[in-house]
């Protein structure tokens, strides 16, 4: 019998990453895109560090305004400098703590739009480029980013959500709607099981759709998110 991987998106204003961090082996840390400063920053990495957990950098759409969780209109140059600067505001922080990054995985809507559009997917690829030997890329399966990171080199991490529905397509249900959001903790652990031993998930549309998962997220700011990576974390798949 072993567990899965369950990883968090940290240091975003929500203050319970004292208690999330003992339950998760991977988180991904806001570097001031959609949140995240120096302080915050400095805070998960000790926490990481004392709880073993693998730090990740978090970039997104510089839009604090809207938590990076809207489309953003930027220019692709644009774009690869705000990137570019979120992770290395994160790595000056993990040298001074003699801390390593180990993965990188984008926000929000940056994260969806760069699954389904190739000249934002090329953009996000050049921005963390540099990278490249020393992280993964965290990226949602059988996506435009996935495919073109692993022509360019990279080493991807397939990512999929326990507390979220998915639609036929593998895109997340936009939060606007009532069942985007699992909260219930059977729901939670039938649909992660579902993912991980039957590689399928079980859309909106009850459709079966195939779904590769090395690494499933819960997000810090989901209203039980304590009570899910607990349940998680004792999850065994045989």
């Amino acid at each position: 019998m072993r567990g899965i991987q369950i990883n968090c998106d940290v240091g975003e204003g929500v203050g319970n990453e004292v208690e999330l961090m003992p339950f998760i082996h991977h988180c991904n840390i806001a570097c001031g895109g959609h949140a995240g400063d120096a302080i915050s920053m400095n805070e998960m990495v000790e926490l990481a560090q004392k709880h073993k957990v693998g730090i990740g950098a978090h970039p997104s759409y510089p839009d604090p305004v809207n938590f990076g969780r809207k489309p953003f209109d930027i220019k692709s140059k644009d774009l690869i400098h705000s990137i570019s600067k979120q992770i290395e505001s994160l790595l000056k922080i993990t040298r001074c703590q003699k801390a390593i990054v180990t993965h990188i995985k984008a926000h929000g809507a940056l994260y969806n739009d760069i699954a389904k559009n190739e000249v934002l997917a090329r953009a996000y690829l050049n921005a963390v480029r540099r990278y490249k030997i020393n992280v993964k890329l965290v990226v949602p399966y059988n996506s435009i980013i996935a495919k073109l990171a692993i022509e360019q080199g990279f080493t991807a991490v397939y990512e999929a959500f326990a507390d979220r529905n998915y639609n036929d397509d593998l895109s997340l249900v936009s939060r606007g709607k009532e069942n985007a959001i699992l909260t219930d903790i059977s729901a939670i652990l039938k649909h992660v099981k579902s993912m991980k031993v039957s590689g399928s998930v079980v859309t909106v549309n009850h459709r079966k759709i195939k779904i590769t998962a090395d690494t499933f997220c819960v997000h810090s700011d989901t209203s039980n998110a304590i009570e899910i990576v607990k349940a998680l974390n004792k999850l065994a798949i045989s």
